[in-house]
């Protein structure tokens, strides 16, 4: 029976290895609201440019893409 569980549980971490990681950015990341109470790079909640600018509205603050997302390096499949 021990046998049997840690063949099992070996199997099971060989493949939460081997299995693809999750994507680096995750689509509602892309811009951030940005300012003097914000900082940098702000708050990087925001799917669209428009749902920054929703949230921006009415403030000093101002919208950019996220710089995680930017800056990093694509890869080729």
């Amino acid at each position: 029976m021990r046998r049997t569980i840690l063949t099992l549980a070996s199997l099971a971490a060989l493949i939460a290895v081997a299995s693809p990681a999750a994507q680096a950015h995750p689509a509602n990341d892309r811009y951030c609201i940005q300012g003097r109470s914000w900082g940098y790079p702000g708050n990087c909640q925001f799917a669209s440019y428009q749902q920054c600018l929703a949230t921006a509205s009415g403030t000093s603050a101002y919208c950019g893409i996220n710089p995680r997302y930017a800056f990093s390096q694509q890869r080729a499949y």
